[in-house]
């Protein structure tokens, strides 16, 4: 069983957002990692991009901490250690993640594993940012709440005031070794945060961890989700059935209306525009089998990652929908979602 997300190509493109689409499907074809969500297909119709992943039945973290479960510090410590392993695997092929947060984070029946990831940070951003954000989230999955309070809407030189006058309470219930792991995580100055895997395993407070058995999910874990309960909001599939304009579960009559004469007169009314952009898209969307490029491997031997990662990534066209370029394996514009 898998997890499906579908997009629509026509709202995609009235919002200009199919160049960051056809981006994520690039990226996430040429990964494959323990705790990452993994892209095992992509596929298309006339109305709809879709992408099928990792299917993880166990909530993700926010969910966990709206119900009041309280994570206790061995199981923020495998967190730690898994979600390093997986920033790792990222930074080795230079991905910045760029929103590593309880939210992205989901649960197997075993460990977590992180959702998306993008290209490239912008300006200003480096591999440091993530594990910022990986002090941040222990911090709060140990809290309960976030070390600084900031929203979107928070300025930027009120953030900024905040940062030079207000200092990160540690509990005196967790042990030195957590609050000294968090205060180089935290560390506000990137040029002296841990960000790096060797950084992290360097740490006194993780010699006790065995890695290996870490990225075999070998180690069992202090929190277990429910498998008897839904582990997230049903409200969010009931607003999709009630308020989505073109629900999934009508799309067979839809679209056999819309082969009929009355569909042919509507689809004439389209915008010229919009139906050369619909077009495109049908055109250059990056149609992806794992499964199927796996045999392909296996048939031809052996292969080291790299290999395999280039495999990958030339498995489709890897073209950008905004502006019918090819992109460049390179390229690190424009491609924050």
């Amino acid at each position: 069983m898998y997890a499906m997300k579908y997009m629509n190509k026509q709202k995609c493109i009235e919002r200009d957002e199919v160049r960051n689409v056809f981006r994520e499907l690039q990226i996430m074809q040429g990964l494959e990692h323990p705790f990452l969500v993994n892209l095992w297909y992509s596929f298309q119709d006339e109305e709809d991009m879709f992408m099928v992943v990792d299917l993880l039945l166990g909530g993700d973290l926010r969910y966990h901490l709206q119900q009041n479960v309280h994570f206790k510090e061995g199981t923020v410590k495998l967190y730690i250690c898994e979600l390093a392993l997986s920033l790792d695997y990222l930074q080795r092929y230079q991905i910045i993640h760029r929103d590593i947060k309880p939210d992205n984070i989901l649960l197997d029946e075993h460990a977590p594993e992180v959702f998306q990831a993008f290209m490239d940070g912008g300006p200003g951003y480096s591999y440091p940012v993530d594990w910022w954000s990986l002090g941040i989230t222990a911090y709060e999955l140990l809290q309960g709440w976030r070390p600084y309070e900031i929203h979107s809407a928070t300025p930027i030189d009120e953030i900024l005031n905040m940062f030079k006058i207000e200092r990160v309470h540690y509990s005196s219930t967790w042990c030195k070794g957590m609050i000294a792991l968090l205060k180089k995580l935290l560390t506000k100055d990137p040029e002296c945060r841990l960000s790096s895997l060797a950084d992290i395993q360097s740490s006194p407070y993780l010699a006790d961890i065995n890695w290996d058995a870490v990225l075999e999910k070998a180690v069992t874990p202090g929190f277990v989700p429910n498998k008897g309960r839904l582990n997230c909001d049903p409200t969010f599939e009931l607003e999709e059935m009630i308020l989505e304009s073109k629900p999934l579960h009508k799309k067979k009559k839809r679209l056999a209306k819309n082969k009929s004469k009355d569909g042919a007169k509507e689809s004439c009314s389209l915008n010229v525009h919009l139906q050369q952009c619909l077009e495109t898209v049908r055109k250059e969307f990056i149609i992806f089998n794992r499964e199927k490029l796996r045999r392909q491997q296996e048939q031809s031997g052996p292969t080291s990652s790299l290999d395999r990662r280039a495999s990958l990534q030339t498995h489709g066209k890897l073209q950008d929908g905004h502006n019918n370029n090819l992109l460049g394996h390179g390229c690190t514009k424009g491609c924050s979602s």
